[in-house]
């Protein structure tokens, strides 16, 4: 099984394939440009936004200085109120402890509410080898799952797709769908909530991820729009949380920072439709089994990244991803990741190592918008420039830079490749002007005219005037 977070492709070579998808263009614009104006609105309404912001972050940077201690709270809270914790090392163990589970119940097939770290892991493709499977039941991952599709958006995975298409796939998939099937959006949730509402009432175990967990008692949050994450967490006998161990948080009070902070800056709204939290387990109150699975890998390598850490602070809103321009025109796919957009572009290299996902600090301008609307105030430009040091240093970018430094630190050098430019640039300048670039500086004027060296410094200038 191939590793999702690791790109199938070089970003470069992605995005040309999704820029030349015109209906994909048209689909990300209008979701992120309705998004983007949403959030703005609803961030407007809080005086003390930026102070909410940087509490957020403050609260995430001590929960990472002391992440150790933290586990180790929530682990023994969870056990002291009636739960099971399960330390993963990576994906492989982890994908074995929760079929080991399932299996222990005699279960073919869970419920299964929308988890990004599930989807890191590849967990449906490890269950579907053991002959269980895993049936998404947020709405857009249904369809992401239906379509045998990948999540191009971490809080709306099928935003790529208008409902025309949707429409089409329920047709084909979808025995709840009568073939006259519109594409209005009541009717499409109506399909898809009678073909799930069946999959609630008859399936044994449920599977969660999670948004936070407090250490001091032991408590897991998940908060939604649809209300399938409450029926996976309250229906089924056996429920399963799969965690990353940077979800954790010190205290409950911690909890209403980001409960302001997470649904302005994920859905634009006040509050989330949906906000669960269950402590263990209870008597005749939900599952009568809780399992917890902690989930580790790659996160302890990041962690010892001093600038890079901060990346572990998402608390996955996505507001990032619609303030990029350049996920707007690409979308999520060309990232190759379950991790897309700017986010993406950081969290994907620091957790499988920046050889592996070498093109992805690269998929940014570096304007800084994510920066700007990042609730817990990640400095993403800064940590995608810290990526960009660290990919090869065979690289010909980084070795012509460093050719540069030293021409610019030198007059002698750089009159020398002044006076080496304008007899060099002979063959190119036309009209005053430079269109086109010979060998590998060529993609440099694909979409841009240089200026040529002009035929006089100023110091030469200079000289010959008032020498």
């Amino acid at each position: 099984m191939s590793d999702p977070t690791v790109p199938d492709a070089p970003f470069p070579q992605a995005a040309r394939v999704a820029l030349a998808d015109s209906q994909l263009r048209r689909n990300l614009g209008h979701a992120t440009r309705a998004i983007r104006a949403k959030r703005a609105d609803a961030v407007a309404e809080l005086p003390d936004w930026e102070q909410l912001r940087e509490a957020g972050r403050a609260i995430k940077e001590r929960a990472m200085r002391h992440l150790d201690t933290h586990l180790l709270e929530l682990e023994a809270a969870v056990t002291a109120a009636g739960g099971v914790v399960h330390w993963a090392r990576d994906a492989q163990e982890a994908n074995r402890i929760v079929g080991d589970v399932i299996a222990a119940h005699g279960a073919d097939q869970v419920v299964k509410a929308k988890s990004l770290t599930t989807e890191e892991l590849g967990l449906n493709e490890a269950l579907a080898a053991r002959g269980i499977h895993a049936w998404e039941t947020d709405l857009a991952q249904l369809i992401i799952q239906l379509s045998d599709d990948m999540p191009s958006h971490i809080l709306v995975p099928a935003i790529h797709l208008n409902r025309a298409q949707i429409r089409e796939l329920f047709r084909r998939r979808l025995d709840e769908a009568a073939p006259d099937l519109s594409d209005d959006p009541g009717e499409l949730a109506e399909v898809a909530r009678r073909h799930l509402r069946r999959l609630f009432l008859e399936t044994r175990v449920g599977i969660s991820g999670a948004n936070f967990a407090v250490a001091e008692t032991g408590s897991v949050a998940v908060v939604e729009s649809e209300g399938n994450g409450r029926m996976c967490t309250t229906l089924p006998e056996v429920l399963i949380t799969v965690m990353g161990i940077e979800k954790v948080i010190p205290t409950w009070q911690d909890l209403e920072v980001y409960l302001q902070l997470l649904p302005r800056s994920s859905t634009a709204e006040r509050m989330n439709p949906y906000t669960s939290l269950w402590t263990g387990v209870g008597e005749h109150d939900g599952p009568g089994e809780f399992h917890l699975v902690l989930v580790d890998n790659g996160r302890t390598n990041v962690l010892a990244d001093e600038l890079g850490r901060q990346a572990l602070h998402c608390i996955r809103c996505s507001a990032c991803l619609n303030a990029c321009p350049v996920y707007e025109r690409t979308g999520g796919h060309a990232y190759g990741s379950t991790y897309p957009g700017p986010i993406g572009a950081i969290l994907t290299p620091l957790l499988r190592g920046v050889d592996e996902a070498a093109s992805l600090p690269y998929a940014s301008s570096l304007c800084g918008a994510c920066y700007e609307v990042c609730p817990v105030k990640i400095n993403i430009p800064e940590v995608l420039v810290h990526l960009r040091r660290r990919v090869d240093k065979h690289d010909p970018e980084r070795a012509a830079m460093r050719a540069l430094a030293r021409v610019f630190a030198s007059r002698r050098l750089y009159e020398a490749a002044q006076r080496s430019g304008r007899l060099g640039q002979r063959p190119l300048a036309r009209s005053g002007r430079i269109t086109r670039l010979p060998g590998p500086l060529s993609g440099w004027t694909a979409a841009r005219d240089l200026r040529p060296v002009a035929p006089e410094s100023f110091r030469e200038w200079w000289l010959r005037e008032r020498g």
